[in-house]
């Protein structure tokens, strides 16, 4: 699993959420789809209509993942930072019960409002 106290999910940029439908399907719900993906250099995070997916490629090979689930029902409170003129990454924070904060950091033209709109429609 990932150590979600010692750090974040950094630098991560639009993906086409289609690109890991076959490597999901086996662990989707019925009735569950995929909305958004971003991945990072090796690591990607997911939102899907039921919970967030984190899947933590290990090894040399990246054959050895991790993917790990956290229900949009555990959280507690969020917030969204926009990108500045001279800060260009835009940062979602997540409280999970029995969690603590999760940090997920997007670079580039990430369009936060609509993953603060896609919490909100989930956990309010």
């Amino acid at each position: 699993m990932i150590d979600f106290q010692n750090g974040s999910f950094f630098k991560l940029g639009p993906a086409n959420p289609a690109d890991y439908h076959a490597e999901l399907a086996p662990i989707l719900i019925e009735g569950e789809s995929l909305y958004l993906a971003f991945r990072g250099v090796r690591d990607s995070v997911l939102f899907t209509s039921k919970r967030l997916l984190t899947i933590n490629v290990q090894g040399v090979t990246g054959k050895k993942r991790d993917y790990t689930s956290l229900p949009y029902s555990r959280i507690q409170a969020f917030s969204i930072e926009t990108a500045g003129s001279f800060d260009l990454d835009a940062e979602v924070d997540l409280w999970f019960s029995g969690l603590g904060k999760v940090r997920l950091e997007f670079k580039g033209r990430v369009d936060i409002r609509s993953i603060g709109k896609l919490l909100g429609d989930h956990v309010l």
